[in-house]
């Protein structure tokens, strides 16, 4: 099943919306749980001509979504931060004294957290809506998040150009292996992040 979406996802490389389709889901990456990267690479690998036009649109796409977690973020601290530590739940998990710590350790590491998160596997979606919550200042989200987000989909983008056809038929071999492989993955940096 998943390679018929796969393939369904490569038809739509073809059409008139595809760079339309391309920016959305980039921009609903940043505020939801949507595995992106096999997307840019199957469109790149579809029309290697514009594997760096298809890294430029993930870029700011993602950026933008990211923007808009943030804000999200910080309007449910406007809205309900406090109420949320003093719940009584979340109080017991989380401490305040616990939680403003680590708010101060993130404003500290930010930029390591933004650009860590922008480049890894780790869900970029946890540092945007987080920076939004704990009122990290917004430019220095924003330059990092650029500089994290372009380079890793530019590396994609970068490798799609040069090897494009050796890539594309190692994937179409081993897709299903491949596809275990990522979920592994996910699944274990979620334990870990736990």
């Amino acid at each position: 099943m998943l390679k018929k979406i796969y393939d369904w996802l490569g038809s739509k490389v073809h059409s008139k919306y595809a760079g339309s389709f391309l920016c959305l889901l980039f921009y609903l990456e940043a505020i939801a749980l949507i595995p992106v990267d096999p997307i840019l690479i199957l469109y790149c690998l579809e029309n290697r001509n514009r594997a760096f036009t298809y890294a430029a649109m993930a870029t700011v796409s993602s950026i933008l979504g990211g923007i808009s977690a943030y804000f999200i973020g910080s309007f449910l601290w406007d809205i309900a931060g406090q109420q949320i530590l003093d719940f009584k739940i979340i109080a017991y998990v989380l401490p305040q004294e616990t939680f403003f710590y680590l708010r101060d350790l993130y404003h500290q590491y930010a930029t390591w957290a933004i650009l860590i998160s922008g480049f890894t596997p780790i869900p970029y979606k946890a540092a945007t809506l987080s920076a939004g919550f704990c009122k990290l200042p917004l430019f220095w989200f924003i330059l990092f998040s650029f500089i994290s987000r372009g380079a890793r989909f530019f590396l994609e983008a970068g490798i799609i150009r040069l090897w494009g056809d050796k890539i594309k038929i190692f994937i179409d071999r081993y897709f299903n292996i491949l596809t275990i492989i990522f979920v592994l993955i996910l699944v274990g940096i979620f334990f870990i992040a736990k």
